[in-house]
């Protein structure tokens, strides 16, 4: 697994780990990364990660293994060989989700959740536009990839200049010698959405959600967003009254963090949290 550590672990400062979306990469984080340690301290110990069969990390030959309960599992064992005993996890879409499983597999790793974009149920029309748009760009060639990714893009970020457009495309893609773009991770996470209509009815995992209920969440929604429902979200903040929600506005998902407002939000989040550190070697 690719792991890429900003500031400093040790001390009592509590270790942020951030895990991405389904088919996504550590580079989501990057503004994040820099804003926070602006506001936080350079030191403060970030985690970053790719799951398996994304960014930099090797794909699963076993494909059966690409579901929450593994890549749980796998980040439970990378923060047990870092030494860290407690962490903030942050995770973004199905990197949500993954944090909610490693609340559920061990809840004492778990001080505090920010979730983003991210529940307990995931929307059917995400997963199929997200299908729909991995399906266009693999047939693109060309020019026609930085156009056509452009307009993907410009959909969730709207007003967003081109050459940021391109910047963003590049997170979870690559020009290859013919011209066409390659994902930036195992192709069979997209087949794996081929079974999933518009119109599918999925259950919502509530169990999973209060796995988190002993300790303290921040949710965030995209304005944009087709990954989490408005009701689904609204469903959330009922049945967790006391925590921090907000909505990031003009921005689909993954949300970029790159604003004051919000980074700064979350480390007042993780600074009120109790100290955590590193388990003494």
């Amino acid at each position: 697994m690719a792991v890429h550590i900003a500031g400093r672990l040790g001390g009592r400062r509590t270790p942020v780990i951030c895990v991405p979306g389904y088919n996504r990469n550590m580079t989501d984080f990057t503004d994040f990364v820099r804003y926070f340690g602006r506001l936080a301290g350079e030191t403060w110990p970030i985690v970053l990660v790719d799951l398996f069969g994304r960014g930099r990390s090797s794909d699963r030959q076993d494909k059966s293994l690409y579901a929450s309960p593994r890549d749980a599992a796998d980040l439970t064992e990378l923060a047990d060989a870092l030494g860290i005993e407690r962490a903030v996890w942050l995770g973004q879409g199905y990197g949500g989700q993954v944090a909610m499983t490693v609340a559920a597999q061990r809840p004492n790793l778990v001080a505090g959740a920010v979730l983003v974009d991210s529940g307990p149920l995931s929307d059917s029309r995400g997963l199929v536009r997200l299908r729909i748009n991995l399906e266009h760009i693999a047939g693109w060639r060309g020019e026609a990839v930085r156009t056509g990714m452009r307009q993907v893009l410009a959909n969730d970020y709207p007003g967003t200049v081109d050459t940021q457009l391109d910047a963003l495309a590049m997170r979870t893609h690559y020009i290859d010698r013919r011209g066409r773009a390659q994902g930036l991770f195992d192709p069979h996470l997209a087949k794996m959405l081929e079974n999933f209509e518009a119109d599918d009815v999925l259950v919502a995992q509530w169990p999973l959600f209060d796995a988190l209920a002993h300790v303290p969440i921040m949710l965030f929604r995209s304005q944009l967003t087709d990954q989490l429902r408005r009701e689904t979200f609204e469903a959330m903040t009922r049945r967790r009254p006391e925590a921090p929600a907000l909505v990031i506005s003009a921005e689909g998902s993954p949300a970029l963090l790159n604003h004051p407002d919000e980074v700064g939000a979350i480390v007042e989040f993780v600074e009120k949290l109790p100290m955590a550190g590193r388990i003494a070697a």
